[in-house]
C-alpha cells in the first residue's frame, strides 16, 4: 500500500511536521510505502493558472502538476497534515488540491456532471489548531470544515474518508510530553485503518 503524505506547514520543525513524520514511520513499520510531499519545502506554487481551468482555451495541466500527478498516481491513501488558520486549511494546501486533484486526475466529465476518478482510494486528515478542540466544534468550524474539506472533496474524487484526527490547543511552547502523547494518536490511527 502506498501513502501520499501531504504536509502543509511553513515550519519544518512544527507539530504538524512531527505528526507527518510519525505517520510516515508508522506506515513504513507496517512494510508499506510513504511518499512525503512537503509543500513548503518543495516551493509548490498554489496559484491556479487561467489555462489550468477546464474549458479554458489551451487547457492543460502545467509541468509541476503533471509531475505531482505522476508521483501520486499509484497512491492508495492520501494523508493530509495541516494546521487550521482562521479555522480553515492553509492556502498552499487548497491550491495544491485545486491544481493537482483537478480535472483529469481526481475527477472527469460524464454526461450531466463529473465522475470521480480516485474510487477505491482513501483520505485521512490530521489537523491542529491553537484553539481547544471543543471551541472549534462549538463555533461550527469543525462541521463546516468536515463538510466542505473532507466530505465534499472526497465525494468529488471518489475517496473514502478513513478518519480526521484533530489536535487542539497546539500552541508555541507546548511541552514535549504533551507532543509525545498527541503523536501517539497518529500511530494509533495508522494501526486502526491500515
Amino acid at each position: 500500500m502506498k501513502h501520499a503524505v501531504i504536509l502543509a506547514h511553513p515550519k519544518a520543525n512544527s507539530f504538524t511536521a512531527s505528526a507527518a513524520q510519525a505517520y510516515r514511520e508508522a506506515v513504513e513499520a507496517r512494510k508499506q510505502i510513504a511518499v512525503v510531499r512537503d509543500l513548503y519545502r518543495m516551493g509548490f506554487d498554489p496559484c491556479l493558472k487561467a489555462d489550468e481551468i477546464p474549458g479554458s482555451e489551451g487547457f492543460e495541466p502545467h509541468e509541476d502538476v503533471v509531475a505531482e500527478r505522476a508521483m501520486l498516481s499509484d497512491a492508495n491513501v492520501f494523508a493530509l497534515f495541516y494546521p487550521l488558520w482562521l479555522n480553515a486549511p492553509p492556502a498552499i494546501l487548497t491550491g495544491y488540491l485545486e491544481r493537482v486533484f483537478g480535472f483529469g486526475f481526481a475527477y472527469g466529465r460524464k454526461q450531466g456532471g463529473n465522475t470521480p476518478l480516485l474510487t477505491g482510494k482513501k483520505l485521512i486528515s490530521f489537523t491542529s489548531s491553537g484553539a481547544p478542540t471543543d471551541w472549534v466544534v462549538k463555533t461550527g468550524a469543525w462541521d463546516a470544515m468536515r463538510k466542505v474539506f473532507d466530505e465534499h472533496f472526497a465525494a468529488v474524487c471518489g475517496l473514502e474518508v478513513a478518519d480526521h484526527v484533530h489536535f487542539g490547543s497546539i500552541t508555541p511552547g507546548i511541552r514535549p510530553d504533551v507532543i509525545a502523547r498527541e503523536i501517539e494518536k497518529v500511530r494509533a490511527a495508522v494501526a486502526k485503518h491500515f
